[in-house]
């Protein structure tokens, strides 16, 4: 696939997605998970969107178990701790993978687009040191190496930055504002 705005995605009550219908807006891609040390990063995620929402940017919440578990429940009960512990509004979609063999085709796509460039911001000297014990080589692959790892898409559909869990989420917001005003 060669545009973004043709993946579809699933939907927490089984109803498909087409991201077809998010062209012209400002799109941050996240991958979650409920139990994580960045879960807090949901408070300034939902602030952005009720700020930001109606001047065009759309918040993709799919969340993901793959590191260490840390998103263990069902879609629904995901859903429930999202919106009554940081009354989240933007839309979350069903579980899935992110990297791997049975990775979400968006996230493949994604990390084509956008490559991993390595950890800034608070915490990554210590993320770094973590990253070197569970894979030696991560600084050499295209790999999701955590949750809520973001991607930047533009109103054309163009997927113009990633931005790492460690990486400032005041950085993100800035991105974004800048794309919603071009």
């Amino acid at each position: 696939m060669a545009n973004i705005y043709e993946f579809k995605l699933t939907k927490r009550n089984g109803e498909e997605f087409s991201l077809s219908e998010y062209k012209g807006k400002v799109m941050v891609i996240v991958n979650t998970a409920t139990g994580c040390g960045f879960t807090p990063h949901y408070e300034p995620l939902e602030k952005m969107y009720e700020d930001l929402h109606d001047k065009g940017l759309e918040i993709i919440d799919i969340p993901c178990n793959q590191f260490l578990g840390e998103a263990p429940g069902s879609d629904d009960e995901i859903h429930e701790f999202c919106t009554l512990k940081y009354k989240t509004q933007f839309d979350q979609f069903k579980k899935s993978d992110v990297n791997g063999e049975n990775a979400l085709p968006l996230f493949t796509f994604l990390k084509e687009k956008q490559g991993f460039k390595g950890f800034t911001g608070k915490g990554s000297t210590m993320f770094k040191a973590f990253m070197k014990i569970r894979d030696r080589n991560y600084k050499k692959n295209p790999d999701i190496k955590w949750n809520f790892t973001k991607f930047l898409v533009d109103k054309e559909g163009n997927v113009v930055r990633r931005f790492e869990p460690t990486e400032d989420l005041n950085e993100l917001r800035k991105a974004v504002e800048e794309l919603l005003i071009k």
